[in-house]
């Protein structure tokens, strides 16, 4: 329906024809337009949805009567409104020109409009088309989805606007380059864990800033142990193994040692758990504490395990502490008349030789 898609008043019916007649040639010939230079409209006029819109039609003074319609109803004839629609009013009614305006302009509003003057008894008139724009709304989208590591999912999200707009898909995601999808749909088959994350749908036509909505991916797969390493720890001392685990859903750990499980409370040794991470925390280690465990991370997809060692570690004593010293003192002396330790005795023997011959001249004089 568009501007004016209102009954007229029974009283009016027999003017608008009488108007309408008024626009047709004596002989009968239906209205032509572009038979003269005027009037003249406007080129098509185009605006956004809640604007107003004016349309204008050049006339000269040999015009003695001129309407604006819209299709075929009427909406001004001279200074007199014919449509009983109140966004629509007479802007200006001069010898040069003939203008209305459409207030808060909606789609139903788009559409042809005619300006049609009576100048010596010649039916003129001239049409303009009104182009209503939308801005961009998405009326639809995939609600969150949580699916199993290696199933397929498709994504939806439908979008409305003048003129229609481009609806566009893409991962946020450090690794994700530009768009996974430039279509309403995005289809995903054998999805992995890299693939979890939200995935943005856009909706431009130029008309406004573009829509965005984001959907939540969450990709499940079952735990796999990443880090789980062996420590040593001195008797007496505080110890702890580390078993980390991804998940999604997160892990639940356990420990366990020669088959039998740990449980929290157990005098000198605590479980930590975390999301992702889980500790083994010995307070006071003792020599049976040493040995092999067990750590079993598991969600609803699956489990994995891993062994990890806690062994002894010697703590130095003072004696060789003392000794680590001994040898670790500072090197001999190397500069010039050093003696070599390997060398010591043959070096003083080599030493003494240059005495045997003033002993042997002391003794022949005495």
């Amino acid at each position: 329906m568009g501007v004016c898609g209102y009954l007229l008043l029974p009283w009016k019916c027999l003017v608008v024809v009488s108007l309408r007649l008024l626009f047709l040639v004596p002989t009968g010939v239906p209205v032509r337009s572009g038979d003269a230079t005027f009037p003249k409209a406007m080129d098509n006029v185009t605006v956004r949805q809640g604007e107003s819109a004016t349309l204008r039609c050049t006339i000269d003074n040999r015009v003695t009567r001129v309407a604006w319609l819209n299709r075929s109803t009427i909406l001004y004839a001279g200074n007199d409104k014919w449509c009983l629609d109140p966004r629509v009013v007479l802007l200006s009614n001069t010898q040069t020109q003939y203008s209305i305006e459409i207030q808060n302009v909606d789609v139903y509003d788009e559409g042809p409009y005619t300006c049609s003057v009576q100048t010596d008894n010649h039916p003129k008139t001239s049409r303009v088309h009104l182009i209503v724009q939308v801005s961009p709304k998405i009326v639809e989208i995939s609600s969150d989805i949580s699916i199993n590591e290696g199933n397929n999912i498709s994504l939806t999200c439908i979008a409305t606007g003048r003129p229609e707009p481009t609806v566009t898909w893409r991962h946020i995601s450090p690794k994700a380059v530009g768009f996974v999808s430039e279509d309403e749909y995005l289809e995903i088959q054998g999805i992995t864990r890299e693939q979890s994350g939200d995935y943005e749908c856009s909706a431009s036509n130029d008309v406004a800033a573009p829509v965005v909505r984001r959907v939540k991916v969450t990709v499940n797969y079952p735990p796999y142990i990443s880090e789980a390493k062996g420590t040593g720890v001195p008797v007496g001392q505080k110890g702890t193994l580390q078993c980390e685990a991804s998940a999604v859903p997160s892990a639940e750990f356990q420990w366990y040692k020669d088959d039998k499980r740990l449980v929290e409370g157990k005098k000198g040794v605590k479980v930590e758990n975390r999301p992702f991470l889980s500790k083994l925390i010995f307070f006071n280690v003792s020599e049976h504490d040493y040995g092999n465990y067990t750590c079993v991370a598991s969600n609803k997809l699956g489990h994995t395990n891993a062994s990890i060692t806690l062994f002894e570690l010697n703590e130095p004593t003072s004696s060789t502490l003392l000794q680590e010293v001994k040898t670790t003192g500072l090197p001999p002396w190397k500069g010039p008349g050093a003696v070599s330790e390997v060398n010591n005795g043959t070096s003083r023997r080599a030493g003494c030789l240059w005495l045997l011959p003033l002993l042997v001249f002391l003794l022949l004089k005495f």
